[in-house]
């Protein structure tokens, strides 16, 4: 299944808008986060990407995550409801949401003005070098996901 290219300056826009759509009062059909934790939450794969502040998994757990994970996160088939999450990725304390949500956007349009061209053979965090197709499946249906939560 091919996704929506979020590299795109339409479709990123699109994503945009859906997060705009977003208050700090908006509440999730399923899962237990809030709307502020869930906008940190989809930043941690563009902090995994830009900044290093996420330790990377060690030799043993990149391998269970490249042969058993990997698969489901790039592919084109949506995330079912409820999926366990990574540590990193777990939000527990209050997250301001105009904080979060900004970031968020600036990580997209980030991405955005790198291009896809700058991802292709780039090395995940967690997954080895990935294909622009691949990068661009987990970016977009990652978010797609979180913001369908909420409603937007």
């Amino acid at each position: 299944m091919t996704l929506p290219n979020i590299f795109a300056e339409e479709v990123g826009g699109q994503v945009i808008h859906r997060i705009n759509h977003l208050s700090p009062t908006s509440t999730p059909k399923w899962g237990k986060m809030t709307v502020g934790q869930m906008l940190a939450h989809c930043c941690v794969s563009y902090e995994m990407i830009y900044e290093d502040i996420h330790p990377k998994p060690n030799g043993f757990m990149r391998f269970i995550l490249k042969n058993l994970v990997k698969s489901k996160v790039v592919s084109g088939v949506p995330y079912k409801h409820n999926l366990r999450t990574a540590p990193q990725f777990l939000m527990k304390e209050t997250k301001n949401f105009d904080v979060e949500k900004e970031r968020l956007i600036n990580y997209i349009k980030k991405t955005q003005e790198s291009g896809i061209n700058s991802f292709d053979g780039k090395e995940s965090h967690s997954f080895g070098k990935l294909s622009n197709d691949e990068w661009n499946n987990m970016l977009y249906k990652h978010l797609d996901h979180h913001l369908s939560q909420f409603g937007v």
